[in-house]
């Protein structure tokens, strides 16, 4: 055996087993709070990535016997003898670090504090309290296919549609598991093998590579293309109206802007030349917005198409979402005339896309919150996602006054951090109103590097999510709850302490923390 082969066995031999690991003091808590197997199957990963290291600095000098772990790095050539071998206590403080990584990519309770009150990323409408114990008893048995009255099997979306259906004010309605899904069944169902006649100015895309002529594609309906990127006229859709047209359809611009020498058909318009056709009118107006908005606390929202309007102006099938405008959960509605949306809730394509028992409870609350209503214009005062909109930039810097006063009361900040009571600019979010700016207010923390800050609060308990801009830290209340504020300021206290923390120092061999 030569010297370089010796060497290469010698430092193999050094790894600790994985049950020495697993017999240190320290693992035992561990263990408690992850689960020995979980943690076993880490601590071996380690490891075994410490042994793929050894033999790739080993070069060409491995032993025949000697097999390279799959994925090892390549590193520059060295002798094994020099690498260094972590030892029982690195390879389980590697393991608890990455143990703590798969906990952060868990689904958690955050803090919005970007202003975004439609955030796509952090699951967009949070749900009312109501939504919420609705969803806490549909977790156990349920009556979410049982007629409690016949003591027989019952439907699942029969009520949901009830509800959606008297508050779209349409003949009928149903819901399914999401936005995208209600526009797939809905061209499915209506048009699947014939044509659709569509604006080339609404061939929208939005998150997710969702693409309308790749939903229309797999529908099975065949696109028809009419008018140019900026101007479409009725006569454009006539034209294009021929004995294998099933529908016309027209799509909310939701999430960009089109301005400029643009001209759009009307929905009315466009309704009066499907009809004459006799054909429907499909369309999918992605927010959820219930009713026309004049003005109020929600005058924000004047300008996004409502529900009710564009049935009133005769629209077949209304597809929208119910997490955007609505404040409910993931969810698409379909409603519209009785016979279109039963060719929907009887196609096959239903059961792929229904929803299940905790989408159910929640968008029963949701939409029964909606109904009880004084103002339907307005929306309903308990759900956070009205209540968010509703809020002034006056009641909102008041609010950010008061958590810095008692973020300053509590702790000196430690240098060189300052807090400072700003005017911001969020967004609804969600792809609703474009261009369209909340003016709101909050906190700016400044002194020190805003990444490292961001990153501490990210990775508290729970994390606070906030934005970056120009090296500050910018909280924006509007999206943050009351009752958060508690953990809000314990968050950002301790951000800031630890980045205040002389650094530990570092261990030789061991892996890095963030």
């Amino acid at each position: 055996m030569s010297g370089a082969d010796a060497d290469l066995r010698a430092a193999l031999s050094r790894l600790p087993q994985v049950d020495a690991v697993l017999r240190l003091p320290a693992a035992a808590e561990v263990s408690e709070r992850h689960g020995r197997r979980e943690l076993a199957d880490v601590v071996r990963a380690v490891v075994e990535e410490a042994r793929a290291v050894i033999l790739a600095a080993s070069g060409p000098h491995r032993g025949a016997a000697d097999v390279l772990v799959s994925g090892a790095p390549a590193l520059p050539r060295a002798e094994a003898a020099h690498v260094p071998v972590p030892g029982p206590d690195e390879v389980l403080a590697a393991a608890v670090d990455r143990l703590a990584v798969d906990q952060r990519r868990r689904v958690q309770r955050v803090i919005n504090a970007t202003g975004v009150v439609l955030h796509t990323n952090l699951g967009r409408a949070p749900l009312s309290a109501e939504a919420r114990r609705a969803v806490a008893d549909a977790a156990g048995y349920a009556s979410v296919e049982f007629d409690l009255d016949t003591g027989s099997r019952g439907s699942r979306t029969a009520y949901l549609g009830v509800l959606a259906a008297r508050l779209s004010q349409t003949p009928a309605a149903t819901v399914v598991n999401n936005g995208a899904a209600a526009l797939l069944l809905a061209l499915t169902a209506v048009a699947a093998g014939r044509e659709v006649v569509v604006s080339r100015g609404e061939l929208i895309e939005i998150g997710g590579s969702f693409r309308l002529p790749e939903v229309m594609a797999a529908s099975g309906a065949r696109m028809v293309e009419v008018g140019t990127t900026n101007r479409t006229r009725p006569e454009d859709y006539a034209a294009a109206i021929g004995p294998d047209t099933a529908a016309l359809l027209t799509a909310h611009r939701s999430n960009f802007l089109l301005t400029g020498f643009t001209a759009q058909v009307s929905t009315a318009e466009l309704a009066a030349l499907a009809h004459a056709h006799e054909l429907p009118l499909i369309h999918d107006l992605g927010s959820g917005l219930v009713e026309a908005v004049d003005g109020g606390p929600l005058a924000v929202l004047a300008g996004e198409p409502p529900v009710r309007r564009v049935v009133r102006d005769g629209a077949d099938l209304v597809v929208y979402s119910g997490d955007k405008l609505l404040g409910g959960p993931q969810a698409g509605v379909i409603a519209g005339r009785a016979d279109l949306v039963g060719a929907c809730t009887r196609h096959p394509l239903a059961r792929a896309v229904r929803v299940d028992k905790l989408q159910r409870a929640a968008m029963e609350a949701t939409l029964l919150a909606h109904l009880r209503a004084d103002d339907p214009a307005q929306g309903p005062d308990e759900v956070p996602t009205i209540g968010m909109l509703r809020a002034g930039p006056g009641e909102l810097k008041l609010r950010a006054e008061q958590l810095a006063d008692r973020l300053l009361a509590h702790t000196p900040l430690p240098e060189p951090w300052d807090v400072r009571v700003v005017e911001l600019a969020g967004v609804v979010g969600g792809g609703a109103l474009p261009g369209v700016e909340l003016p709101s207010a909050g906190l700016s923390v400044v002194g020190g590097s805003a990444a490292a800050l961001a990153a501490r609060l990210r990775a508290g308990r729970p994390p606070v999510i906030a934005r970056i801009d120009a090296e500050q830290v910018l909280i924006d209340v509007r999206t943050v709850a009351p009752d958060e504020d508690v953990e809000l300021l314990a968050g950002l206290q301790a951000a800031l302490a630890a980045l205040a923390a002389p650094a530990a120092p570092a261990v030789p061999g061991a892996p890095g923390r963030p």
